[in-house]
């Protein structure tokens, strides 16, 4: 089965090479001559654990390819992906001009019968709005389905080889077949396909990306409780996980929640339910929650140092929003940078992978250090912001030997306080009852 994956980014490159690594003939296109270039030179543009390596492979075996000739690529194809980028709008909706752009191309470029594929998130009834663009310029009959992914940026090559749920919108029994030829390397030990229509399909992204952000910012409201009461977050995320009707994901109270999808399509999702006349209450005290998270750890270093940050030195382990990432959209710690260099303090910085893109962003403001333990010598605190696993375990001797301060901050609250005491240093997480 010839495959076209419109959008050389995050989604359509792990779904190319995912396609074809099961055997499918994949051309992933994309109007970016660089980034194509790039690819063509066997480099890719972002940073995803063992994508590079599959892309390879399947590039060696002749399965995989890339082109900025769209309508090449799309000829002759059975299946046509739009992945390409919906970037947020001042007002919070979805930009679908690349979307739009990109359904006119591809229909133009048909050679015979295809089904298109809508893999970006895109708001309720886009299906539709493609469905008539594309009428008004092919020659040929297709089908436009929702197939929404739903990848952990860190974790994406895995959770496309082994999904969860194939969400499938679409009424077309033609279409649906040929999707289920194209899915079964991926389903054959169950069926994790669930037909839905269209527009259930689509929505059903935004909620699902909306429930895991509610945990997220329900946690952090509770971890601020915590320490208006003397509780400790930690315990109470024991308590709750344990009711199985809970479950333990995405309890984790910490600086916020950042990254390409949380954040843009909350807010999309409002606004679609603005359009409704349906104002979505739980959402936007979500996004409330974590915006005022991000500033929660430099308002605690600041009090720390009685309000004082000038001249201080200010170690940050981790800038990604998550670990297995370079991706620094709405990461928190460039808000955690911003307000610590405001307010007079000295910043370095350090993480894995996301130092260039960093440095793009906050320019020579900030220092940056590819050790972490450089990154803590002569700091007046340390904060963890992104929790890699070089972070997990640090010798808290050495690291009280490196710097000038005592005050450790554990934004992710992944460290046992008794052994940062233990090492004469000063514990502060997020909700913990446990301090110095």
């Amino acid at each position: 089965m010839k495959i076209a994956v419109v959008g050389t980014g995050y989604v359509g490159l792990v779904a190319g090479a995912g396609f074809a690594d099961m055997g499918s003939d994949v051309v992933c296109a994309d109007i970016d001559a660089d980034k194509i270039a790039m690819l063509q030179r066997g480099e890719i543009p972002i940073y995803e654990p063992g994508l590079e390596k599959l892309i390879a492979h399947n590039v060696r075996e002749g399965r995989l390819s890339f082109t900025t000739d769209v309508p090449t690529a799309v000829a002759g194809g059975t299946v046509v992906l739009l992945a390409v980028g919906t970037p947020p709008l001042a007002d919070g909706s979805a930009d679908l001009s690349f979307t739009f752009q990109a359904a006119e191309t591809v229909a133009r470029a048909l050679t015979g019968f295809a089904v298109i594929v809508t893999k970006s998130t895109v708001p309720v009834g886009t299906g539709d709005t493609i469905e008539a663009i594309a009428r008004k310029h092919a020659s040929y009959e297709f089908v436009v389905v929702s197939n929404p992914e739903f990848l952990k940026e860190g974790d994406a090559v895995s959770d496309f080889m082994k999904p969860d749920r194939i969400i499938v919108g679409t009424s077309d029994a033609r279409a649906l077949a040929i999707l289920q030829a194209l899915y079964a390397p991926f389903t054959r030990s169950s069926d994790r396909m669930l037909v839905m229509d269209r527009r259930s399909a689509e929505l059903t992204k935004y909620a699902a990306n909306a429930m895991l952000a509610t945990r997220i910012s329900f946690m952090n409201d509770l971890a601020n409780l915590c320490d208006a009461v003397g509780a400790d977050i930690e315990c109470v995320r024991k308590g709750l996980g344990s009711d199985a009707r809970i479950g333990t994901k995405f309890l984790y109270a910490g600086v916020g929640f950042g990254g390409s999808c949380f954040p843009k399509d909350l807010r999309a999702a409002i606004k679609t339910g603005h359009e409704a006349s349906v104002p979505l209450r739980v959402l936007e005290a979500v996004v409330a929650v974590n915006d005022g998270q991000k500033h929660r750890l430099a308002e605690d270093i600041r009090r720390c140092f009685h309000g004082d940050l000038a001249g201080k030195r200010i170690a940050l382990w981790g800038l990604a929003f998550k670990p297995g990432t370079d991706d620094l959209r709405e990461a928190p710690a460039l808000v955690v940078a911003e307000d610590l260099l405001a307010a007079g303090a000295e910043v370095v910085a350090t993480d894995p992978v996301a130092i260039p893109a960093a440095q793009a962003l906050l320019g020579q403001r900030v220092r940056f250090v590819a050790s972490n333990y450089a990154c803590a010598e002569g700091a007046d605190a340390l904060a963890l912001i992104t929790e890699w696993r070089d972070y997990r375990r640090p010798n808290f001797q050495r690291l009280a030997g490196l710097m000038r301060g005592k005050a450790v901050f554990d934004g992710r609250n992944i460290w046992e306080p008794a052994d940062v005491c233990a090492a004469g240093l000063e514990y502060h997480g997020i909700g913990r009852t446990q301090r110095v």
